[in-house]
């Protein structure tokens, strides 16, 4: 029976193994398919990419000829028009006779018949008597070098020069000789600002070069007057993460030329043979990926098809699974929705803590001024049986017309008001709820303010106090309000550990390093039970003199500050509390302490 039983194990294990080997020649399948389909495309993309690019560029190189041939064409026939206007008896006559009433409709005239963009005639002094635009009668271009140049020379002159906001000027010029003097200059504007306005609507960008490089004609207003490279600068792509999503973009192109408004262009050269003249067009690669994509959409649809079926085999068992997925996420969906309202209930939960932790606070610093009272009232009566005296005194000087000596009284019982004003303001202050703005305190301001609070109590005992404290500000990031009450309790409990002293003491030691530490050390009995020491309600104290929460409260603030609160016995007696709280500037440099005793 064991034997049959080996048999039909076997038999049920051999479908799992067939199924797992099916399933792993499908992905292998699956995997080599993509594979083929990523080089064959690559290979496609390069070939092509490379075929289309050539036959772009030589279609450009065909466009620039032709555009090469119509500047030549209209410079040729421009330079012609100043030769035959000079020999014209009328201009000639107008010249010699100064009557240049028709000379301007002469000129409109020839304009028309040889298509040129204007003419102007000068006289001697550099003068327009005569023009096709009648605005520029009058205008003097005595220093221009078209009027110089053909004064000095029996040529014909060919200048081009910058029109502020018109583009250039591209100017055939020459004198006119009357009886071997010369009577004036014809000045013949060529027409090749046409051209540009036809370039922009076939080509990307078009421009043509002088001699030193600069641009004189161009599709790309911004290009006139410089070379290429400023041109190219000027216009590249923004910054440089458009052109990496560009060059992305691009991936497959040749390494581009140049980049035109953040696009990669190819760029092509050819020469004028006028005057050192050349001819740049920047075409854009849309055009060869345009078709270079539409090849590579066919294979991958053709590639997509066959992973589809070889997706669709493989995607019969996933179905299973996802069912079985579907049962296990609804699962887990109800699960976290436990969870969510658990979180919400313990949410609630630490937010009431905090609200009662802040109470308690709250009411530690009001038993705290309970305490404080009697010696506050005493503080008051002091000042209050002074400015009675004064007052006495200063009606005394008054009625015997010492004035001056009344005045001083007076001064004094406003200085006493003063005292009596600051001594309600800090109580007003300490009571009231701390907040949880939290704001730049200084450490050292903080340690004097509680120490001025106390002062009332500390007086009344006969304490010794000692400080060591920097020389510098000692800044850290906390509630002003909270962090002096923090001082206070630890003031309090060092108070109280030193009352069966003879001679008590309390010093206060500020340090600064990686941390600011302050350390408030007694030379009372020390501490019994470190380990309950900021426990709630835990007290050494009798019965209605603590309530056992100051400690507790304390350490708890000192935490909300990012700092800790610790305690332990001091070698020689006492106990020691340090509160550590991070350094928020580097305004402080750590330096020896100036010791002062009170």
């Amino acid at each position: 029976m064991s034997a049959q039983l080996d048999i039909s194990d076997s038999s049920l294990s051999d479908p799992d193994r067939s199924g797992r080997r099916r399933r792993s020649l499908l992905r292998l399948g699956a995997a080599g398919v993509v594979a083929i389909a990523v080089g064959m495309i690559w290979m496609t993309n390069a070939w092509l990419t490379e075929r289309f690019t050539e036959t772009t560029r030589v279609r450009t190189e065909l466009r620039l000829a032709l555009y090469t041939g119509n500047i030549i064409s209209e410079l040729q026939r421009t330079s012609v028009v100043p030769l035959l206007l000079a020999r014209d008896p009328v201009l000639t006559s107008a010249l010699e006779t100064r009557d240049f009433s028709k000379t301007s409709a002469a000129l409109i005239t020839a304009r028309e018949d040889v298509s040129a963009a204007s003419i102007r005639l000068l006289d001697t002094e550099g003068r327009v008597v005569g023009a096709t635009n009648r605005n520029l009668i009058g205008t003097s271009y005595a220093e221009e070098p078209f009027f110089v140049e053909a004064m000095r020379s029996r040529e014909t002159i060919f200048t081009a020069g910058t029109r502020q906001g018109v583009g250039t000027e591209f100017d055939y010029s020459r004198a006119l000789i009357s009886d071997g003097k010369v009577a004036g200059v014809i000045v013949v504007e060529a027409e090749l600002s046409k051209f540009e306005r036809s370039w922009a609507g076939i080509s990307d960008a078009v421009a043509v070069t002088d001699s030193e490089g600069r641009i004189i004609l161009t599709t790309e207003p911004k290009w006139r007057g410089l070379a290429i490279s400023e041109a190219l600068a000027a216009r590249s792509a923004p910054n440089a993460i458009e052109r990496a999503l560009q060059a992305t973009a691009d991936w497959a192109n040749e390494p581009p030329d140049a980049y035109l408004q953040g696009q990669a262009v190819m760029r092509t050269e050819t020469r004028i043979p006028f005057r050192g003249w050349r001819m740049v067009a920047f075409t854009s690669y849309e055009s060869v990926r345009e078709k270079v994509n539409a090849v590579l959409a066919m294979e991958i649809m053709g590639f997509a098809i066959l992973l589809a079926a070889g997706f669709y085999l493989i995607s019969r068992r996933a179905r299973v699974q996802s069912l079985a997925y579907r049962r296990e996420s609804a699962e887990l969906r109800a699960l976290n929705a436990r969870l969510s309202r658990e979180i919400a209930e313990r949410e609630k939960v630490q937010k009431d803590l905090a609200v009662a932790e802040q109470t308690l606070a709250q009411s530690s610093k009001l038993a705290a001024l309970g305490e404080m009272s009697a010696a506050v009232s005493h503080e008051l009566n002091q000042p209050l049986a002074a400015m009675k005296t004064y007052l006495a005194g200063a009606r005394l000087l008054l009625q015997r017309s010492r004035a001056e000596e009344a005045l001083s009284s007076f001064q004094r019982i406003d200085d006493l008001i003063e005292r009596m004003g600051a001594i309600t303001r800090q109580l007003k202050s300490y009571a009231r709820k701390g907040g949880e703005a939290f704001e730049p305190v200084d450490l050292k301001a903080a340690i004097s303010s509680a120490l001025a609070m106390m002062e009332p109590q500390l007086k009344a005992k006969t304490v010794r106090i000692t400080r060591v404290l920097p020389r510098g500000r000692v800044m850290v990031m906390a509630d002003r309000i909270r962090l002096e009450q923090v001082i206070i309790n630890l003031l309090r409990n060092a108070l109280d550990a030193t009352k069966g002293q003879k001679a008590p003491e309390i010093e206060l030691i500020l340090a600064t390093g990686e941390t600011a530490v302050l350390s408030v050390r007694d030379n009372g009995p020390g501490i019994t039970d470190l380990d309950k020491l900021f426990e709630p309600f835990w007290t050494t104290k009798k019965p209605g003199e603590g309530t056992g929460l100051g400690l507790a409260i304390s350490s708890s603030i000192v935490s909300d500050f990012g700092g800790r609160l610790t305690a332990h016995n001091a070698e020689g007696g006492g106990a020691v509390f340090e509160m550590q709280l991070p350094l928020i500037s580097d305004q402080t440099v750590p330096s020896k302490g100036v010791k002062a005793a009170e």
